[in-house]
């Protein structure tokens, strides 16, 4: 069994819905495909969604009824027999329905969470009366009825793989669809992953059927060295080892959600990332015997802001940075990176939503410093701390570059700092021409 994962670009119009049947019919192996809504259809429903909340629900039902002739659009274009146009019909109006139901009541939290599961339902329901057209045998499944999370939104691992082993065995077909991104929570009700679960889904459905891969289909050719709307002349990279995978996921590498590759790393399940456009493209394998290399690709995450804690009470004092983090921890703000000295300490967060609670309950340790409009650049690879010639390969290149934080040593997969985001695409090409150049000129021969 493999699980194919597909993203709303995949699924983003008629001709890429036909794009990904014709990936699946031609993978022969027993199968799971789980699909995200449609590209752009989260968005409008987060837009219902705010509509809702604020009351203004002339305006989200314009726009619930724009989503329903949208999707009775494609269901035409795509669905040529009148039986599954009629099909489709049905199934859209219980859909929209659902959206006007909610737009009568008082919009709650557990409301919206129905409205962000309406998208990938759809996108499910509309793709298998597409493999039915094309008469390949295939079941529709509903991941509410095996997805389950926690009290804490953390999956529910054993739950999943008891439910989904007894939905596996009512069918005798070798194709499944089911959704992403949903789930239902402790008690039974309609929740999700949050934004960017649907890779997520796959890695915790490859898990939990024990898959031989998991592949997560996008719009680009696998992980790329660095960042190509930056940078001319990137290339695929061919593999990485999972802590590398991690660590430009987390920085900055849009392909793939941070969280997804954790159950397949637990479980030694290869990721192939593959590109739905370019099927014939090699795409980038995530897994544990990857060969190693120096420098292995470069990741960008901005909005970044750095808090500095200035005083001489840390100096010899114990419990100092527990308190500091504590503080993090009371607002449920995570921290991206972290230096000391013997008298500050300076960190880095991405959620500035409780940015003034937070440096104002700092202010009892000592001056503080906001800095904002920052990146953070990622350099990921083999950088064990006993090899020599690492670092100044990075830094030499870097020389005319404020730098504002550097974090090394943390991990062996993984070198970042902290650089104005205005000098942000100069250094990923300084980086590009120092570290890749070599590497590139090898790509394009190959090719």
């Amino acid at each position: 069994m493999i699980v194919l994962k597909f993203g709303g670009t995949s699924v983003g119009s008629v001709e890429n819905f036909k794009k990904v049947a014709s990936i699946v019919q031609d993978c022969k192996e027993n199968k799971i495909v789980v699909l995200s809504a449609m590209s752009g259809v989260t968005n409008t429903l987060v837009s219902i969604s705010d509509l809702l909340r604020a009351s203004n629900r002339s305006e989200a039902l314009q726009k619930i009824d724009a989503l329903n002739e949208k999707y009775v659009s494609v269901a035409k274009d795509l669905l040529e027999s009148d039986e599954g146009f009629y099909k489709a019909q049905i199934i859209l109006k219980k859909h929209h329905q659902i959206l006007k139901s909610v737009s009568e009541e008082v919009f709650t939290a557990q409301n919206e969470k129905i409205v962000m599961a309406q998208g990938e339902l759809v996108s499910t329901n509309l793709f298998q009366l597409y493999l039915e057209e094309l008469a390949l045998e295939s079941a529709l499944l509903s991941a509410l009825d095996f997805m389950f999370i926690d009290q804490h939104g953390e999956p529910k691992s054993a739950l999943i793989k008891d439910r989904i082993s007894k939905v596996l065995a009512n069918h005798q077909v070798t194709t499944f669809i089911t959704q992403g991104f949903i789930c239902r929570n402790e008690a039974n009700q309609i929740d999700n992953l949050n934004r960017g679960g649907s890779d997520y889904s796959a890695s915790l459905i490859g898990a939990a059927v024990n898959a031989s891969q998991i592949q997560i289909w996008t719009d680009i050719d696998g992980m790329h060295n660095n960042d190509p709307r930056y940078v001319d002349q990137t290339f695929s990279v061919q593999e990485l080892s999972f802590d590398e995978a991690a660590e430009l996921a987390y920085f900055g590498a849009k392909i793939l959600h941070p969280q997804s590759i954790i159950p397949a790393q637990e479980s030694n399940i290869p990721v192939l990332l593959k590109n739905t456009f370019k099927p014939e493209s090699a795409g980038t394998l995530i897994h544990n015997k990857a060969k190693v290399q120096k420098i292995r690709a470069i990741a960008a995450k901005d909005s970044i802001t750095a808090i500095k804690i200035k005083s001489y009470r840390m100096l010899m004092a114990y419990g100092f940075i527990k308190k500091i983090f504590e503080v993090f921890e009371e607002h449920k703000t995570s921290i991206d990176m972290i230096t000391t000295s013997e008298v500050a300490v300076s960190l880095t967060i991405d959620d500035t939503s409780k940015l003034h609670e937070i440096t104002n309950e700092l202010q009892a340790f000592g001056n503080i410093e906001v800095d904002s409009d920052l990146s953070i650049i990622c350099i990921a690879g083999d950088l064990s701390q006993n090899k020599k010639g690492v670092t100044s390969a990075i830094f030499d290149g870097l020389r005319n570059i404020p730098i504002r934080m550097i974090s090394y040593g943390g991990s062996n997969y993984n070198l970042s700092f902290l650089v104005k985001t205005t000098d942000k695409i100069a250094v990923l090409n300084i980086l590009n021409e120092g570290l890749f150049k070599e590497v590139a000129l090898e790509e394009e021969i190959q090719a």
